[in-house]
């Protein structure tokens, strides 16, 4: 892999290993297939995804891709990991899920060769993964539309995060494998929004991700404190 490339090779080799098991709700990927509804309707409420061009980036095995699809939006899935891209593509074909592609290219390769292409760019659970998460930023921010809108969502940093997004979900409940996230690779929300006006994004709304691991329930809610969604968007 090239070194410019902002992709941490132990990353994606992690996710590889994993690939066979993206669409299975019962997996190592159950919390992605539970937040989906959540996450989806957040997006679609914001930027009526019918009818819209739409970049998923880090895409993994296409789960929110799929969705956006079947809500009527014409999307494109990008990710490094070639084996999670096979999953999404077999599955979207098994799916028969119209309007959708994929494409094993980095955002920044992505963001020279089609720039202001997108009227949404969605980048969910991938910026705690990347050497360079402010390069991500910048590249989802060049990639859409004047007046487009770009989503992120990843995990804050701080004791609270620590405890229930890494110790208690990958250690104590085993819901994500161990060692799915670093400590100090999670992103405090006013790092990231510092990100966002660095690159032309203006953040007009701010949302919360709770977990009840009893009852297994999800939940949108004002608390950023663990797992939080930014929407953001590109001046016209």
């Amino acid at each position: 892999m090239s070194e410019s490339v902002n992709a941490d090779p132990a990353e994606l080799a992690k996710f590889s290993e994993l690939a066979h098991r993206w669409w299975d709700p019962e997996s190592e990927f159950r919390p992605l297939h539970q937040i989906n509804p959540l996450r989806l309707e957040w997006i679609d409420s914001r930027a009526a995804l019918s009818a819209k061009a739409v970049l998923d980036v880090g895409c993994g095995g296409g789960i929110l891709s799929d969705s956006m699809a079947r809500k009527g939006a014409d999307v494109t899935g990008i990710d490094l990991s070639t084996k999670a891209l096979r999953v999404a593509r077999l599955h979207a074909l098994e799916a028969q899920t119209a309007n959708l592609r994929f494409r094993e290219i980095s955002v920044e390769a992505l963001a020279a060769e089609q720039p202001a292409s997108f009227d949404v760019v969605t980048c969910m659970e991938m910026l705690e993964h990347v050497p360079d998460p402010a390069s991500v930023v910048q590249a989802c921010a060049r990639l859409v539309k004047p007046g487009g809108w770009v989503f992120f969502s990843t995990i804050n940093r701080n004791a609270k995060a620590f405890a229930l997004a890494i110790v208690g979900a990958e250690y104590i409940l085993n819901m994500l494998p161990r060692g799915t996230h670093e400590y100090a690779k999670l992103l405090r929300p006013s790092e990231l929004a510092a990100s966002c006006r660095a690159a032309g994004l203006d953040v007009t709304d701010t949302c919360g991700l709770e977990h009840n691991p009893l009852t297994r329930r999800y939940w949108l809610s004002s608390d950023t404190s663990v797992n939080y969604m930014f929407a953001t968007r590109r001046a016209a």
